[in-house]
């Protein structure tokens, strides 16, 4: 079957520069322009550009006494920036499928990620609704219990920027719309040690989240769990609320701090 994302062209000019840039991380010593263009069939006029671009953006050096280009440590930066948020989720897998199987919902994990809260990890219980939630899904900081439990621990500088650039988009008549709230809210994140969003995002869903730390006590991600109101109320709160500190904390232990990372019904 053929799917809306597969009907959406990819962009050809970005494609190129990807082809670029595996190329000259392929050599060893780096490559000429020449030596480029003989090995991709693409318009000298197109390298030229796109190869300038990637060196005022730091992401390749050009030797001015070889004329050869390479490949810089701010892609160094990167890979090693993923390659440890990777061994993060690695190491997280076996605990967020134990706790997901164990309260029979959906488990999310998250990190800061610039100005949003990106999804890392999901795992789906073998029995339960699926939840139409991707790794790499990017979600409000505001209404999101992964979101509050992230930016609890932010500076309130940093908090006060985020409102302003961003906003407090409104979802619904539950979602929080104004600063002084927000902050009364992550106040009472840092007070209890969970967040809660109690159908902010979306009408009939609530979850529940919990902010994880590595060794120093810095805050390097969150997880969360999702359901319906009914499945996630005063009767099964202390229990789904006990067991996501649970793995958090088995997962604090196993934690290491990610490079490029920068989350009143039931007493919340």
């Amino acid at each position: 079957m053929i799917t809306d994302e597969m009907k959406t062209p990819s962009v050809p000019a970005l494609e190129r520069g990807l082809r670029i840039l595996e190329l000259i991380a392929s050599s060893k010593t780096g490559l000429t322009f020449s030596q480029i263009a003989k090995n991709l069939q693409v318009p000298k006029s197109s390298i030229h550009s796109l190869l300038l671009t990637f060196e005022r953006n730091g992401y390749l050096h050009r030797s001015e006494r070889t004329a050869k280009y390479c490949c810089s440590m701010k892609l160094a930066h990167i890979a090693e920036a993923a390659s440890e948020s990777m061994l993060v989720i690695e190491r997280a897998g076996s605990i967020l499928r134990k706790l997901a199987d164990n309260v029979g919902f959906t488990v999310h994990m998250g990190v800061w990620e610039r100005n949003e809260v990106a999804l890392v990890a999901k795992v789906n219980p073998f029995s339960s609704a699926r939840v139409a939630t991707w790794v790499g899904k990017r979600i409000d900081f505001h209404c999101t219990s992964l979101g509050k439990c992230l930016l609890a621990y932010q500076p309130e500088s940093e908090v006060d920027r985020l409102v302003r650039e961003c906003g407090l988009l409104r979802h619904n008549e539950n979602t929080i719309c104004t600063i002084t709230r927000l902050k009364q809210e992550l106040a009472k994140v840092r007070s209890v040690g969970y967040a809660l969003d109690d159908e902010e995002e979306e009408i009939g869903i609530r979850c529940i989240g919990v902010p994880v730390t590595a060794s120093d006590g810095t805050v390097t991600s969150a997880i969360s769990i999702s359901g319906m109101v009914d499945q996630i109320d005063e009767a099964t709160f202390p229990r789904l609320s006990f067991r996501l500190k649970e793995a958090a904390h088995a997962l604090s232990r196993r934690s290491v701090k990610p490079k490029s990372f920068e989350l009143n019904r039931f007493s919340a």
